[in-house]
């Protein structure tokens, strides 16, 4: 019997799940002053849920790949393989910089583009 076909297994939620705003603010707290993360917490809750290939979210966070070695990222492929919806993923734009930041669901970035790098994935920008 053969495996279901991954990309048919990317399913997402509607919305972020309510702990990835709180996870966002402790990554984005090493980054900038309290003051500016709850701005940009304010800001993502409202935004709305869009929608950016998974290659070029990586080619505006210049971030590196993590493959299926990664506890999150097989953690989350397994969530793929089971069918399973995924979070949309949080990103903040570093216009400093000329790059955006993933806040949130770097794992599952990462999980999704080893699948497929061209799917479009949710998410919510600010």
């Amino acid at each position: 019997m053969s495996k279901p076909d991954p990309k048919s297994s990317l399913r997402w939620l509607d919305q972020p799940e309510e702990h990835d705003y709180p996870a966002a603010g402790s990554f984005l707290l090493l980054l900038q002053p309290q003051e500016a993360v709850d701005d940009v917490l304010r800001r993502l809750r409202p935004a709305p849920v869009l929608s950016f290939k998974a290659k070029d979210i990586f080619r505006a966070s210049g971030l590196p790949l993590l493959d299926a070695s990664n506890l999150h990222v097989a953690r989350d492929r397994e969530k793929i393989s089971a069918g399973k919806a995924l979070s949309p993923i949080l990103l903040v734009r570093d216009r400093e910089h000329g790059r955006v930041v993933i806040a949130d669901g770097y794992h599952r970035l990462c999980a999704v583009y080893s699948v497929d790098e061209d799917v479009s994935i949710p998410c919510k920008i600010a």
